[in-house]
């Protein structure tokens, strides 16, 4: 079956919903944004987008409708979407001081997640504890710290360079053997590619993420609780990826949101900050300690929370653009999404992805796109095909009252897709058992 087809007919069933038909552009760095320019477009809206992801710009084709120069339409616009890379806050907040309705941060947002330092001491500085780190541009300089000072520690990239989440390395040895190796490895391989890059202190606990939307002054509410999946394989095994899959919830501000994310609350407001925000976490007995900011939508999060808000995205996009004041309405339960991948992910290998997966059909048993979301494809005579390097094929959603249902949910959905070659996690959203206990325990959760 053919993707524009069920787009059609989901446009039927959603216009009666959706307010007065609007202008969104969305300006994409890396392809990441595409799907929810898909969801606003199915709902009736007039969208242009433009990808600047070189080499990659067939990425869409036949699915959204495209522009090569954003720049002719910003004043077509009425909504302005950039906000799916490292640097698009900068150039988000030049087009919002020309007085436009623009999601996006700016160049104090974009410093919170690039540099990784300044982060951390913005944190700090609104009163947060943080864990113990040390910033590093000579590898020698860290392979003697660890020798001196041997523990398990987390190696995190700074600047463009942590963008590629294989980088990031979380060690397990107490006395730091592994990551002593892992440096003489970027040493070798990678040179002054990486020039600055944080050891941390691991710290045992749960990792959790706290996330909320701002609309340029406040935070509107719910907030959102999320649990990333990261590693390549299921049970928590392999290479670190961008993000395999994600379970979450939303809830009413709470004590994990209360002491982090909302104590930053003036200081983004002071900014005109407009979009998601999210903070990762390790939390104990002993606290919560913040890891890494997210200034800007999460992918596959942003997706998987669309699944969950219970209004269109694209009335709730307009609205926090406009700076409204308003409390949206989101399913009760669990969203459990999980990314469809091939080769060569989790590497941006345009030769393995030439030679196995270019121009793969996707195919769907039984007509229906229930819970899918697009990444990087085309249409092609008809059909969803496979574009662009890295592998990245669908998000598929199931959601529920319990995580139970949203797993069962999304695994049949997942279980309607035959792509040549894909794989996927059987596992997202299994940490939630042992994690609430502790969480509860700890007077995290009620």
């Amino acid at each position: 079956m053919s993707g524009i087809e069920e787009t059609k007919d989901s446009i039927i069933i959603e216009l009666a919903s959706i307010m007065e038909k609007k202008k969104f552009l969305f300006i994409s760095a890396d392809n990441l944004i595409n799907d929810i320019a898909w969801q606003v477009f199915k709902q009736g809206h007039s969208v242009k987008y433009c990808s600047e992801k070189k080499g990659e710009q067939d990425c869409s084709e036949g699915i959204l409708p495209k522009v090569k120069n954003w720049r002719q339409y910003i004043n077509w616009a009425d909504v302005i979407i950039y906000d799916d890379f490292f640097g698009s806050g900068r150039k988000a907040e030049k087009l919002r001081k020309q007085g436009k309705k623009v999601i996006g941060g700016t160049s104090y947002s974009d410093r919170l997640e690039e540099d990784r330092g300044f982060g951390q001491e913005e944190l700090k500085k609104a009163g947060i504890a943080i864990l113990p780190y040390r910033e590093f541009t000579d590898y020698q300089q860290a392979i003697n710290y660890v020798k001196k000072y041997p523990a398990a520690y987390v190696i995190k990239p700074c600047d463009e360079v942590q963008n590629d989440k294989n980088l990031l390395f979380v060690g397990i040895d107490k006395k730091g053997h592994d990551i002593i190796q892992m440096l003489s490895n970027y040493r070798n391989s990678l040179g002054k590619k990486m020039k600055r890059f944080q050891l941390q202190r691991k710290v045992e606990g749960v990792e959790i993420a706290v996330g909320a939307f701002f609309n340029g002054y406040k935070f509107i509410y719910p907030i959102n609780i999320n649990f990333e999946h990261k590693r390549l394989f299921s049970g928590e095994v392999g290479p670190a990826t961008g993000e395999m899959g994600t379970s979450m919830f939303w809830s009413k501000p709470n004590k994990l949101f209360r002491q982090t994310l909302k104590k930053m609350e003036s200081k983004l407001s002071q900014e005109g900050y407009t979009g998601y925000i999210d903070l990762n976490c390790i939390v104990n007995d002993q606290g919560v300690f913040p890891l890494e900011f997210t200034s800007r939508f999460g992918y596959p999060c942003i997706s998987i929370q669309a699944e969950g808000i219970k209004m269109p995205i694209s009335d709730f996009l307009y609205r926090l653009a406009n700076g409204e004041d308003f409390q949206f309405r989101v399913k009760k339960g669990f969203q459990v999404g999980a990314r469809i991948v091939v080769p060569p992910w989790p590497y941006r290998q345009k030769k393995i992805f030439d030679k196995y997966s270019k121009g793969a059909k996707i195919v769907f048993k039984k007509r229906d796109l229930s819970g899918i979301h697009i990444e990087d494809i085309k249409l092609y005579k008809g059909d969803w095909v496979l574009t662009g390097s890295a592998g990245a094929a669908l998000i598929v959603v199931g959601t529920g009252a319990t995580i139970k249902q949203a797993q069962k949910q999304l695994y049949r959905r997942i279980n309607n897709i035959f792509i040549p070659n894909m794989f996927y996690r059987n596992d997202i959203g299994d940490r939630w058992y042992q994690d609430r206990i502790k969480l509860r325990r700890w007077g995290y959760l009620k």
